[in-house]
């Protein structure tokens, strides 16, 4: 089973095109992505969202 190819966003980029290609790769609306991101590294001590964003903007291929 092969499904859509994860990469950074080319089109819908504002900083890295981490959330943007997140959201290609989801079917959902790069808005509410980078919504839900920022409230998640918001509200959650858990989830260190500026690391996790440098990690994955190094990690998830160009596209």
């Amino acid at each position: 089973m092969t499904g859509p190819r994860l990469t950074r966003s080319v089109t819908d980029r504002k900083l890295a095109g981490v959330c943007g290609g997140l959201a290609e790769w989801l079917d959902l609306d790069p808005t509410l992505v980078r919504i839900a991101y920022v409230v998640l590294s918001v509200l959650c001590a858990a989830f260190p969202g500026l690391l996790l964003y440098i990690i994955l903007a190094i990690v998830i291929p160009g596209g």
